[in-house]
């Protein structure tokens, strides 16, 4: 299935047959240090910059029901982002992966995500429309 919406996500991960956990690091878009005046103009244009991880969490398919929902849960943080980016975590049998486990995958995706390897992720947008980075 392609997944192209949040909605689509969390239809999948319902379906499958282990426990999911989904695991979401929320990222801002900053400029980067030492900015061009070409990379300055591109991000006031909303293009371009850096995606700075400012907040991870993780949830169980059955505690979301909507984009809106992690957008208004998201808001009490008082934390600002543009994209977030979502993988899966499966558990084993009936159990869903520990807190622990979710927070070493965690961990990972914040180290990919600063690298810039981005492409084992689902990235949405607040609206939980698909991001493509080209």
């Amino acid at each position: 299935m392609a997944i192209s919406r949040f909605r689509d996500l969390l239809d999948e991960a319902r379906r499958q047959p282990e426990p999911q956990c989904l695991l979401f690091v929320f990222t801002r878009a900053e400029l980067p240090d030492h900015p061009s005046e070409e990379q300055r103009r591109r991000f006031e244009q909303g293009e371009g910059g850096v995606l700075t991880p400012v907040l991870c969490v993780d949830k169980t398919p059955d505690e979301l029901s909507d984009m809106a929902a992690l957008v208004a849960e998201s808001r009490e943080t008082g934390i600002e982002w543009d994209i977030v980016f979502v993988a899966a975590l499966a558990g084993h049998g009936t159990q869903p992966p520990s807190s622990e486990q979710a927070e070493q995958h965690l961990n990972r995706m914040v180290e990919s995500l600063k690298m810039g390897n981005i492409e084992a992720f689902l990235a949405f947008d607040r609206q939980g429309e698909v991001v493509a980075f080209q």
